[in-house]
Order: structure tokens, then sequence, then C-alpha cells
């Protein structure tokens, strides 16, 4: 889908075509809609389609009449639990008279800009737009860190209860998503570096002032990251502890189920041997087999209050 969008009179407005000082915002645009944009503006269309591609790395590239820019922003996962989120590639490309964005899926880093949501945004001022594009990637990395924290705690509160597969399934997702973000943050914050020492974009000071607000905001997600994977491992830890914990005291107590379970067939093996009678202690009396019988209980319960004592039972 291809919009184009004007800046008049300080209002965001539709544009029919293509001309200086608009905003092509390309989301998951046809073979049509990258050859139209191609051919009028002079780009590679390969450069257009580089966005669309999962696996394209964050980078800055100057070609002639035009600079491109990718990033890598967060989008949650589909059909996916809470907090489990993947980065895809947005393309940032800049020419002499106007700004094009291209992105795969319809995101909130760019729609917020098309529903007015961002204020002083103008597709007249190309780097500014640049800059707050990755001001509210920055943003919206930390609001997805936090919701990720939020659920790692709710995890923990399971600890007390029964774990289940599904837990330490979605812990691993947690981590996994962390991992992509430290990944993905840190090649934004080379491109980032390599922004502020580039001469050939028009910067202003203004300009300069947002753009050391972004990497501010993009360090401190970095060092949320970092945080936040460090608690998710101490975790998964604590998540393991206890799983050996539990498995240790089911073995502890099977354990002695089965010898307090033994005395009674030791005895009662004994008592049950081919010999002579004669021989056998209490074989001659009437009350033999309950002396046999409360003997056999008052050894099982001496043995179960040694075991009792013993933390064991």
């Amino acid at each position: 889908m291809m919009a184009i969008y004007e800046t008049v009179e300080r209002r965001l407005t539709r544009a029919e075509d293509i001309h200086e000082g608009v905003w092509v915002c390309l989301t998951a645009p046809d073979a049509g809609e990258v050859r139209e944009v191609s051919c009028q503006l002079d780009i590679e269309p390969a450069d257009l389609r580089a966005a669309l591609d999962p696996e394209e790395s964050a980078r800055i590239s100057l070609e002639d009449g035009y600079t491109l820019i990718i990033v890598d922003i967060p989008v949650k996962v589909r059909d996916a639990g809470e907090g489990i989120y993947t980065t895809i590639p947005l393309g940032i490309l800049l020419t002499q008279s106007l700004i094009i964005t291209v992105c795969s899926v319809d995101t909130p880093v760019v729609s917020d800009f098309a529903s007015c949501r961002v204020r002083g945004f103008s597709t007249r001022k190309k780097m500014r737009f640049v800059y707050q594009l990755l001001y509210r990637a920055a943003t919206m990395y930390q609001q997805e860190l936090r919701l990720i924290d939020r659920r790692r705690q709710e995890l923990e509160k399971h600890l007390t209860g029964t774990l289940r597969d599904s837990d330490l399934m979605e812990l691993h997702g947690l981590e996994s998503t962390l991992v992509y973000f430290a990944t993905s943050l840190r090649a934004n914050n080379t491109v980032l570096d390599r922004l502020t020492r580039y001469k050939r974009l028009e910067q202003y000071p203004d300009d300069m002032e947002l753009l050391d607000d972004v990497i501010v905001e993009i360090r401190q997600a970095i060092e949320m990251t970092g945080i936040y994977r460090d608690d998710i491992k101490g975790t998964r830890e604590l998540f393991s502890s206890i799983l050996d914990n539990r498995l240790n005291n089911a073995m502890k107590y099977l354990t002695s189920i089965t010898l307090l379970v033994a005395l009674p067939t030791l005895i009662s093996g004994l008592y049950g041997m081919n010999v002579n009678a004669a021989g056998m202690p209490f074989a001659g009396s009437p009350y033999g087999f309950a002396i046999v019988c409360g003997f056999t209980l008052a050894v099982c319960a001496v043995a179960a209050w040694i075991l009792h004592k013993k933390h064991m039972l």
C-alpha cells in the first residue's frame, strides 16, 4: 500500500501525486508501487525492497542522489504469548526533495505520524522527521521492554504453585526477544553514530538536539535490555533450582516410604520361610499372629519417627 502525505499550513494532508516536500509511505508495497516510485524518483528498486527483507541488517548507505537508512523496529509476533516480540527493518530514503519510508507491516512507529499523534512533525523537515522516527522507535523499545519485565514478574508468581511447561517455554521466548532487541539496538546505535559524522546530510541545531535525545534513548534501551536479560537469566536459574529441589524432595519421600514398606515385608518374609515351627518365636502361642503384627507396627512407627526427625518424611 502506498500513501502520500504533505504538511500544508502545519496540517498533515493526503497528496495525490509525488512532488517536492511530500512523505511517501510504503507499507508492504507490491511490485507495481515499487516500480512507480523507483521510476519517478530514480531510486534503485533493490533499495526500496531492502526493508521488506526480514533478514536485512540496520545500516546507512549514501547513494547517488539519495540516502538509504535502515533501522530495526520491534513488532509483536503473531499468535505468540504476551511479551514475545521480534524486530523487522524500517527503511528510510532521503532525496533532495522528499522522504520515503518502507516497512513490511503497519507499525505504530510510522502510523502515529500518519495519525497526527506526533507534535512538531512536518514532511518538509526531512532530517527532523528521520530523528523523530528513530526517537519513536527507541521509546517503543522501552515500552516493550517494560511489558516483558512485567510478564517475567507474573511468571515468577507461579513459583509458589505448580510450574507448567508453558511457563518455561514462555520464559525462553522472553529471553529470545531480549536477544533480538539487544542485537537490533546495537545496530541502530551504530547507524546513529554514523549519522552524526556524515556532512552530506543537512542538519540544523534543533535537529542535532533531537539526535542527542535519540542517542540517549537508544543507550537507555540497551541498558534496560541488559538488565532485563540478567533478570530473566536469574529467573530461569531459579526455576531450575526449584524444580531440582522439588525432585529431590520427591525422591526423598519415595525412599522413606519404600523403607517403611520394606520393614513389614522383611518380617513377614522371615515368618513365611519353610522352617521348623518350633524354632520360630511365638509359633506355639495362640496370640502369635497378633504379637508379630504389633511388633511390626511398632518397628514401622519407630522408623517413621526417626525419618521424620531427619526431615525425610
